[in-house]
């Protein structure tokens, strides 16, 4: 599991990072570049970190760098380790104040940097300490809302709250204090291990308190049906880090919410019951892992029938 330990701050040269990173892009690259150069709000960094694409990516990527008025930093890995360690690479390496994810099969509309920025100034003093980021809502390709709306607007919340309790689902696209993110810290096992969904570490921020300003302003075009993102994976190949997850979420916030959100935890249950199929764990493995004498008496429980789960 992921770990948050504070350490000092530091000054940035740009107010935002947006930073993409990217596997076999060669056809999309393009299409992020064109929504940045559009941009409104030009007090940006490109930061891209390419995950050992075998296609023409790279190639497509210094023509871009060659002819463009942006400031890109592009970095190449030689072997693909998927978007958390990408992610987890790129967060020290940002130079801008708010760091902001940006696929590299996506784009955003031409003033996202701009209401992003509107929406962080207008943030009360007094909440702004624990507030470490700000979140819109996104639509796909065709112009169609992904998922559900906040409740209001400034809706005021954490990432499992907004899940758990409100049950906004869909895709979301926002920005995180890069200082924020400088202070988590993890094993090197958390990023080696294949596929780690991002959940985990914004989940690790609610537990630590932190809170997010979301706002119904679709921001992001999201870009679906396609093949080759970073994030794609078998079933199989994701089963470690939706494991990984569920048994976070117990550990983090099983004992504060599950009066208030008992249909989620049950869920989670079930979800880890299944799952556990794909993974060459024992029983003690899990057992171990999880802290609540609750959660592990059920787990022991309905284990011998996890393999009729679907």
């Amino acid at each position: 599991m992921p770990e948050y330990i504070p350490e000092e701050s530091k000054e940035f040269k740009y107010l935002f990072t947006v930073f993409t990173p990217v596997y076999n892009c060669q056809d999309t690259i393009s299409r992020v570049h064109d929504s940045l150069i559009n941009q409104t709000c030009k007090d940006f960094e490109w930061l891209i970190i390419n995950d050992g694409s075998t296609d023409a990516t790279h190639d497509r990527i210094k023509s871009i760098q060659k002819n463009t008025p942006l400031n890109i930093r592009y970095i190449k890995n030689n072997i693909n380790q998927h978007k958390m360690h990408c992610f987890m690479q790129a967060i020290p390496l940002a130079e801008g104040e708010l760091f902001l994810t940006l696929d590299a099969d996506d784009e955003c509309v031409e003033n996202a940097l701009e209401i992003f920025e509107k929406e962080y100034t207008n943030i009360p003093n007094d909440l702004k300490v624990t507030i470490a980021a700000v979140t819109g809502i996104c639509l796909d390709q065709y112009g169609a809302l992904i998922g559900s709306r906040f409740p209001y607007q400034p809706f005021y919340s954490n990432t499992f709250k907004s899940n758990a309790i409100y049950k906004i689902s869909g895709e979301k696209w926002g920005f995180t204090k890069t200082n924020v993110l400088r202070n988590l810290k993890y094993h090197n096992d958390f990023i080696s291990n294949g596929f780690m969904p991002e959940g985990l570490i914004w989940n690790l921020l609610s537990k630590q308190g932190y809170t997010t300003k979301y706002i119904n302003t679709p921001l992001r075009i999201y870009h679906t049906g396609l093949e080759n993102s970073i994030s794609s994976s078998g079933f199989e190949k994701t089963a470690l880090g939706s494991a990984t997850q569920y048994i976070a979420n117990f550990n983090w916030f099983f004992n504060s919410y599950f009066i208030k959100a008992p249909i989620f935890f049950l869920k989670n249950l079930y979800f880890l019951l299944r799952i556990s199929k794909y993974l060459d764990f024992n029983l003690k493995t899990y057992t171990t892992s999880i802290d609540s004498f609750v959660i592990k008496f059920f787990f022991v429980l309905l284990w011998p029938i996890r393999k009729f789960l679907k």
